[in-house]
């Protein structure tokens, strides 16, 4: 990330006046100033009030709990988080061009932002594998993704992530070779996430590349075996079976939906965090020359992706809508709401 080039505006602004080594400030208009606060504002709310609606739904409406809800209330939970802990700090830090909050909060702030992200594409990685089984193995699903395999989904969704973001930037790894660069534009007021080039390979390797392309991967296979039940369906014998027929079909339509629905949101994370961890790549191997708007520019747009999965489930899932519903106008504060039907009697 090229930061130097604040150093040559004409009007040098810096981030703490009394300080002797203070980052130079960016000077934005008044205008862009607004604009960009009330844009990353609206994202952040809309983050956090769209994942509550999902937190509180499946875990106050018992005809949610099931394994994949389960690992969705997870996923929103973590959304929920960076809308909390990391994005507030991060709209000062990209429209300000400053870090007002110190050097112990700058690697705790880093820490969550690398742990968060890794851990919603963990999330992704294990609900593909749930969809997998519910679909193209149905008839065993029930036993094999259990309340306890999915707990150890959540623990390693979680702990890994956790014990990769902490234990990397405060063991400075990443900073290994690049410390010229960093003592180049150390100042009083900088927080910036510097990946030397092995680390910004493995990093990106690790929490993106590896998981995106499994899920990927697992993907075709259910969107083949999908098609392939499909066909089968519309091919059997029509007297004696039609009951189980018609069974088939609907649960057929059921999970086909559920599984396009989680594949939106996969896709949705893809391209939303592609471009940053692309950058993250090769920012290293041309000598961190990526200007800082563009790095801004590409790490919102990964936030952005938290923002976007409950507008998803409010487009796909009826369940969503009718939770939101009864939210809103307090139904939920009845007595015997826990236990109110959210899902169509028939799909």
């Amino acid at each position: 990330m090229n930061l130097p080039d604040l150093w040559n505006s004409t009007e040098v602004q810096f981030c703490f006046a009394a300080a002797n080594n203070s980052c130079p400030r960016k000077a934005r208009p008044a205008l862009v100033v607004c604009s960009m606060y009330l844009i990353m504002i609206a994202a952040i709310v809309m983050t956090m009030l769209g994942n509550m609606v999902v937190i509180i739904s499946i875990a106050h409406f018992k005809q949610l709990h099931s394994p994949t809800n389960f690992l969705i209330l997870s996923m929103a939970t973590t959304d929920f988080l960076l809308s909390c802990v990391v994005m507030p700090f991060s709209m000062i830090r990209s429209i300000e061009s400053c870090w007002y909050f110190g050097d112990l909060f700058c690697k705790v702030h880093s820490c969550c932002d690398i742990m968060l992200c890794t851990t919603s594409i963990f999330h992704l990685c294990f609900i593909s594998v749930d969809r997998h089984y519910a679909v193209c193995d149905p008839l065993h699903y029930v036993t094999q993704i259990t309340t306890g395999v999915v707990g150890v989904f959540l623990l390693v969704s979680w702990s890994v992530p956790i014990f990769f973001a902490f234990g990397l930037v405060f063991s400075e790894f990443n900073l290994i070779g690049a410390e010229d660069f960093v003592a180049a534009i150390d100042c009083t007021g900088l927080c910036v996430l510097i990946f030397n080039k092995l680390w910004g390979v493995l990093a990106s390797f690790i929490a993106f590349f590896l998981p995106g392309t499994v899920m990927v991967g697992i993907y075709v296979h259910i969107f083949t075996v999908a098609r392939k039940h499909a066909r089968q369906i519309g091919t059997g014998p029509g007297t004696k079976q039609a009951l189980s027929e018609s069974k088939m079909k609907a649960t057929s339509r059921k999970e086909s939906k559920a599984t396009k629905t989680l594949s939106i949101v996969m896709g949705v994370f893809v391209l939303c965090w592609l471009p940053f961890f692309v950058l993250t790549i090769t920012d290293p191997f041309i000598d961190f020359t990526t200007p800082e708007d563009l790095y801004n520019v590409f790490l919102w747009l990964g936030y952005f992706n938290s923002t976007f999965n409950p507008i998803i489930y409010g487009m796909f899932y009826p369940w969503f809508r009718k939770a939101l519903r009864m939210i809103v106008t307090g139904a939920i504060f009845r007595s015997d709401s826990s236990t109110s039907s959210l899902h169509p009697a028939q799909s």
